[in-house]
């Protein structure tokens, strides 16, 4: 692998936008840190109108002034074995947690005003630009502590997060893996990392043991790992009922102004639909020629259209046709993307695996890819471009107060571009083979993004509501029911093995308790606005509308923008309609 000095300067993201060097990193935080003396004065003062307005828009400039740090972050991405990028990160972190502590101490003051002062603020021309965050307080008022306690919880979100970075150590370092033997008995290396490579090879022998062997040495571990994930679910539930929740599930979805119903519906949803999963295990074992489909067969490659390869300026150009129907201003976008060197672009020695994007207040986005090459890596290209857009449109037009948009629609504009690019790729398709390659990788996506991760959210849940039905949480018990979800899912024809019940244990996002459900309802979105593009020339307008809007409403009402209403099983069965269209195409070709 290339040393980054290797690098052509024009495949890097150029982060002097953010600071030209390390030097001015640490310039800049020593001018932050100021703040802290400054947001103190502001302390018992917030129940004069003027003091208020200046104490928000204190916030807003910091907000702004602190928009830097993450240059420390790049560079690690950069080399993730950088000593200097570690410690700009940890002191940068330090300066950081000193301002969230000074803002809280005043930010719970304006949580303890009156209802009816609330609703006034909100209301007020005096507070234009603010009415969201009264909004949000009026919201949260209810579920606000005392002052004392707030300030308790402030200095201890850094020990609430323990247990995932516990999780990460053992994941990442602490676990060693044997070699595994292909179907020749040559043995390969293995690794996190090197998983998927295995999960997608022709030699089904290796695709056996990788998923054993990485399944399988969770189960070494398996009464650690267990009781990491049993207390860090605890302190969910401690803190949910601390909040006077009814539960860790309705906390998190309330925290982001989305909506229990939606969460059931989505889950209602997919379990009618499972039978689509189901076909498309069946197609793949008549492609493979297999008698027995089984769990490490779901990544096999049925075609060799996989081993196309594209420099990274056809990836942009692709791309660019790909997404045309958005208009003129987002397709140069993405050319300023790439000549504003947005974009980090190849791998290179240590360098952060896998990809991001990020938006910055006061910035351009940046991307970050390891580019080898591969049709994959144009999928991702855009993926990562869909985040990148979503982030500048919104920064765009909104103000910094609404400019970030929640979690819950952050992959919607990600997978709409990756959707915009597989019909490009369809449309222009030279033969059958790379027709059921681009319907494969749609179906691995759907199963990824929607079946699976929606089988992670009923595995959370019932972790959380054994806790809160005071039934003891175990490691038999998470493994069994992670086993019968599988089979539930996968259904009776898939061959499950042993090693599988583990698998849960491997899985870093269930430290972000109920995130992964937004991943299954971010692609069913994507899929229909991406129709709905295809169909329409006029729908550009109401799409980017959305992407423009940050967090200005809740995420349910953005998405009706987009003709999305999540509150309706119709936006569901469109999707699922798309999908079974999917199939039904790849059956007629093997049937022909």
């Amino acid at each position: 692998m290339k040393e980054r000095s290797e690098i052509e300067e024009k495949y890097k993201w150029d982060l002097t936008k953010f600071c030209k060097n390390d030097e001015e990193y640490y310039n800049k935080l020593s001018k932050i840190e100021k703040y802290v003396d400054e947001i103190k004065k502001y302390e018992n003062r917030l129940k004069d109108d003027k003091v208020l307005l200046d104490y928000l828009n204190l916030k807003i400039k910091i907000e702004k002034d602190i928009a830097f740090t993450s240059y420390a972050y790049y560079r690690r991405s950069e080399n993730m074995a950088d000593r200097k990028a570690n410690e700009m990160i940890e002191k940068g972190n330090i300066i950081l947690t000193k301002l969230s502590t000074a803002l809280s101490a005043v930010d719970v003051e304006i949580s303890k005003f009156p209802l009816v002062k609330l609703k006034k603020l909100q209301h007020s021309p005096q507070f234009k630009g603010f009415e969201r965050y009264f909004e949000e307080e009026i919201r949260q008022k209810k579920h606000s502590l005392s002052k004392k306690e707030e300030l308790i919880l402030s200095q201890i979100n850094e020990f609430v997060d323990g247990y995932s970075d516990c999780f990460d150590k053992l994941n990442d370092v602490d676990i060693k893996f044997d070699k595994i033997e292909d179907s020749k008995g040559k043995f390969h290396e293995f690794s996190n990392s090197k998983y998927m490579v295995f999960a997608e090879s022709e030699d089904r022998k290796l695709r056996e043991n990788a998923f054993k062997e990485i399944n399988g040495k969770r189960g070494d571990f398996i009464n650690v790992l267990s009781s990491t994930y049993i207390n860090d679910v605890k302190i969910d539930c401690i803190l949910a009922k601390l909040r006077k929740y009814k539960s860790a599930l309705e906390q998190s979805i309330y925290c982001e102004e989305a909506s229990v119903d939606v969460y059931r519906m989505l889950i209602k949803k997919v379990r009618e639909q499972v039978v689509l999963l189901q076909r498309f295990f069946e197609i793949k074992r008549k492609m493979l020629g297999l008698n027995e489909f089984a769990i490490f067969d779901t990544f096999a490659p049925v075609t060799k259209e996989s081993n196309k390869k594209f420099t990274y300026e056809e990836a942009i150009e692709i791309i660019k046709k790909a997404v045309s129907v958005l208009g003129k201003e987002y397709v140069d976008l993405i050319d300023r993307a790439k000549n504003e060197r947005w974009i980090d672009v190849y791998p290179n020695k240590n360098k952060e695996s896998g990809a991001y994007s990020s938006g910055n207040v006061g910035y351009t986005p940046v991307v970050m890819t390891n580019f080898e090459g591969n049709l994959e890596s144009v999928f991702t290209l855009a993926h990562e471009l869909g985040h990148a857009m979503h982030s500048y449109f919104s920064h765009k037009v909104q103000p910094i107060q609404t400019s970030e948009y929640v979690i819950f629609v952050a992959e919607v504009a990600s997978n709409v571009n990756e959707q915009l690019l597989l019909n490009y790729l369809l449309n222009n398709a030279k033969t059958e083979k790379e027709k059921i390659y681009y319907y494969d990788h749609f179906l691995k996506d759907v199963k990824s993004s929607i079946f699976r991760q929606t089988m992670f959210a009923e595995f959370e849940e019932f972790a959380h509501e054994q806790y809160e039905k005071e039934i003891p949480l175990s490691a038999e018990l998470l493994c069994d029911e992670y086993e019968k979800l599988n089979r539930f899912y996968h259904g009776n024809k898939v061959v499950q093995i042993p090693e599988m019940k583990y698998e849960w244990a491997r899985i870093p996002h269930f430290y972000n308790s109920f995130y992964v459900y937004k991943y299954a309802t971010g692609l069913i979105c994507a899929i229909k606005i991406a129709r709905n593009l295809i169909s329409d020339p006029n729908f550009a307008k109401k799409y980017l509308t959305f992407l423009s809007s940050g967090s200005s409403k809740d995420p349910i009402s953005l998405l009706k923008i987009a003709d999305c209403d999540l509150t309706k099983e119709k936006t569901f069965d469109e999707a699922f309609d798309v999908c079974r269209g999917y199939i039904e195409k790849w059956e007629k070709l093997l049937n022909e």
